[in-house]
């Protein structure tokens, strides 16, 4: 199966004035843009003493600079470009050579790529996402994407919206994707009746079965778009995960509740999960999206589906020479 991208920052979060650490999985990884304005991805260890490149800082000319010894390193193919005291004209032992990652940047974020020599990924539709955020999460990534499916409530705050257990759809592939749909009330819970008309709105979620990257859609009854977001799940060090999000509102909001949503916070993922409310939450459509999943995963090799539409632009990709 090829290496997955994963989308491991927004792009406003990497800037060419400070490195930033981000993890995939136990793999520690500094973002930063070079003198060129392009994202680079290296391993966040100096070859020389194994310190974070991450606490050191970005030169002019677009190098990042450990601050333990002031080593400087290219971006683009993670060599060793410069020692303090020593001749620029001097070569250097290729020993001391930091792993360099591809990078991606579509749709407001970056991707990185630890196989080096991976192709580019898929294009997404470029789209506006005025909302966006970076949550950290003290559950693994397959721990948050359970919770997703079973009760999303637990994991997203939207303005005014309490997720049902009521399913309109069970969870389904479909063009690679696991697909569900859930009936949604505007404010708590009540009861008893049950009949349509109690369930005003749908949250759809589409995800991928690789990367747990996640479309979010919460639309009314007459199937008008309030609110889509996208979702980026990384598994991260210590068995955090690391969700970053964009989100945007429909362009037709009717009602006062949905009107409501054009507040500030009207949608978040939950820095805090209740583990209690966690602990009694019946495994219900997670379990047979890990079937799924397996089933996916297991099929032959192709490229991995997107959460979005391709459209012809493609995206901006460094890969290590």
């Amino acid at each position: 199966m090829a290496s997955p991208w994963w989308k491991v920052a927004r792009s406003e979060e990497v800037t060419s004035a400070k490195p930033l650490a981000v993890d995939i999985g136990d793999q520690p990884v500094v973002l930063w843009r070079d003198a060129q304005g392009i994202a680079r991805a290296l391993e966040d260890r100096c070859p020389h003493r194994r310190a974070p490149l991450s606490r050191g800082c970005i030169r002019d000319n677009g190098w990042i600079q450990c601050g333990y010894h002031g080593w400087s390193y290219d971006g683009e193919t993670g060599r060793l470009k410069d020692i303090p005291n020593m001749k620029d004209e001097q070569k250097f032992p290729p020993v001391y050579k930091a792993a360099a990652y591809a990078v991606a940047e579509s749709g407001g974020f970056v991707s990185v790529n630890l196989d080096q020599k991976t192709s580019a990924p898929a294009p997404v539709a470029e789209q506006t996402f005025p909302l966006g955020g970076t949550t950290v999460v003290g559950l693994s990534q397959g721990e948050w994407i359970d919770a997703l499916f079973d009760d999303p409530g637990l994991v997203l705050n939207i303005r005014g919206v309490q997720p049902t257990p009521y399913l309109m759809s069970e969870l389904r592939e479909e063009d690679g994707l696991l697909v569900m749909e859930r009936f949604c009330q505007w404010g708590k819970l009540h009861y008893p009746s049950y009949a349509t008309a109690e369930f005003p709105i749908t949250l759809i979620t589409r995800t991928r079965p690789d990367t747990g990257e996640t479309e979010v859609v919460l639309r009314d009854d007459s199937f008008r778009t309030l609110l889509t977001a996208q979702l980026a799940p990384v598994q991260a060090a210590r068995g955090v995960t690391q969700v970053r999000w964009r989100a945007k509102l429909g362009d037709e909001l009717k009602g006062r509740h949905a009107l409501a949503l054009r507040r500030k916070g009207s949608f978040e993922v939950r820095d805090a999960v209740d583990a209690a409310a966690l602990r009694v939450l019946i495994r219900s459509a997670s379990h047979h999206g890990q079937q799924l999943r397996d089933k996916l995963l297991s099929a032959p090799a192709v490229s991995g589906p997107s959460v979005s539409e391709p459209s012809v632009p493609a995206p901006t990709i460094s890969a290590a020479a």
